[in-house]
């Protein structure tokens, strides 16, 4: 059985998989910090976001980006009040092009929600498909 922390970020995962805005932000706390890679700026999709709200304002911009995505989480590995969560991303550009490419998610947790998450990735692969 997982812990309570990982059953709250597999509630999100899930949430991802479901296209659930609210069962993404289950697992997540009300002052979140969502964290993108600077490298992602020129998408409107880099730096830090902040909130349920922040979070939302996120994700309804994506699809302005993106033609889909899918999340896999693979392994999830948790020490003290951090989970770490290795997996791949199937990514669609507008065009049609599908790519599979890696992340590492940090997940820093308080009061059982996810109160940091930061999506580590390669941004130049990211910016190859996005352009593609």
């Amino acid at each position: 059985m997982a812990s309570p922390n990982i059953e709250a970020i597999r509630a999100s995962y899930a949430g991802f998989r479901d296209r659930d805005i609210e069962g993404i932000l289950s697992g997540l706390h009300p002052d979140v910090e969502w964290v993108h890679p600077q490298g992602m700026d020129r998408y409107g999709l880099g730096g830090t976001k902040r909130g349920h709200a922040g979070v939302k304002e996120f994700l309804a911009h994506v699809p302005t980006v993106l033609g889909g995505m899918r999340l896999t989480p693979r392994e999830f590995i948790e020490q003290g009040d951090r989970v770490v969560v290795f997996g791949t991303r199937e990514v669609t550009s507008l065009r049609g092009t599908t790519v599979t490419l890696d992340f590492v998610h940090s997940w820093t947790m308080r009061d059982g929600k996810a109160a940091r998450m930061e999506d580590i990735f390669d941004t130049v692969a990211f910016h190859e498909l996005i352009e593609s």
